[in-house]
């Protein structure tokens, strides 16, 4: 009985994963390291070659929970022109899903101090659903696993001042279906259209402090809108400290530090659900490390 208590369990935060969150694109409580995930029109934007890598642990304490593995890198070639790549690992329980996506960003110079880059991303997503691990036999709705790729393309604007940005972007333009009703199989998600939309601002005390604003939404179709609202502030560009809070879902305190002259930086952020998933988990862990070659 406790093994198919741990399994309902473990479904039940599975489908939550992906009908209350439409988790097809991945969440990051530190999502202003990964813009280029959600918009293509980042790469480049910071005039050097960027490479992070970052790890998040969801719901820790519960067996099978989200894991996402990150790897990005992005960079101007040429005046005008950024590139960027993106690696994203999903898994949970069942599901190990990968995101690979290829950038591309075009730089319009409209003022002295006033840059808009366009962008559009391509690629696509290594499905895999392996439902013997459910441990559910003689069960036609269990019988038979699932493995595909799904591809996608995506567009994103970034105004980018010296001050503030915005951004705009639908990473995944394609609604794929995940689960097709095959015989006995049911439909059970699909990959829907999302918008992103938000902006931040840098507000400078003195020499040594500073504090950064922002905002990013996330809108898709049949789901409540998702809005994160985060502040950080930061001892002369070495330490920053911050808080962001999504809107009825959760809340987390992140720490991040750069060294070796901006050249390395490191991040950890935990995160507590607000609703009532947290009380089946012990919080959200995310890990990034991120190397500037200036």
């Amino acid at each position: 009985m406790k093994d198919f208590t741990h399994i309902y369990i473990v479904l039940l935060l599975f489908l939550v994963s992906f009908s209350g969150k439409a988790q097809q694109d991945p969440n990051f409580s530190m999502y202003r390291y990964n813009m280029n995930v959600i918009n293509p029109a980042y790469a480049g934007t910071n005039g050097n070659l960027e490479a992070l890598v970052s790890i998040r642990s969801q719901w820790a304490g519960v067996q099978d929970a989200p894991e996402t593995y990150t790897f990005n890198i992005n960079s101007p070639v040429g005046k005008n022109v950024g590139v960027g790549l993106s690696v994203v690992n999903d898994q949970v329980f069942v599901l190990d899903e990968t995101h690979l996506y290829a950038d591309f960003s075009y730089k319009i110079k409209l003022t002295e101090q006033l840059d808009l880059h366009a962008g559009i991303k391509a690629g696509g997503s290594f499905l895999n659903i392996d439902l013997n691990k459910v441990g559910i036999e003689n069960d036609p709705l269990f019988a038979e696993n699932v493995s595909r790729f799904n591809p996608n393309v995506g567009l994103g604007f970034y105004l980018k001042a010296e001050r503030f940005y915005i951004t705009l972007s639908a990473p995944n333009l394609l609604s794929n279906d995940r689960f097709e009703k095959e015989g006995v199989n049911p439909v059970s998600a699909s990959d829907d259209q999302q918008f992103y939309l938000g902006g931040g601002y840098t507000i400078p005390f003195n020499d040594n402090f500073k504090l950064q604003p922002s905002v990013l939404g996330r809108a898709v179709s049949g789901v409540p809108l998702s809005v994160d609202i985060t502040t950080s502030a930061w001892y002369k560009d070495r330490l920053e400290l911050g808080v962001n809070y999504r809107l009825d879902e959760s809340f987390t305190t992140f720490l991040t530090a750069n060294f070796m002259n901006d050249t390395l930086s490191f991040g950890y952020a935990y995160e507590h659900t607000t609703t009532d998933i947290g009380k089946f988990n012990n919080g959200s862990h995310e890990i990034i490390l991120k190397i500037s070659f200036r």
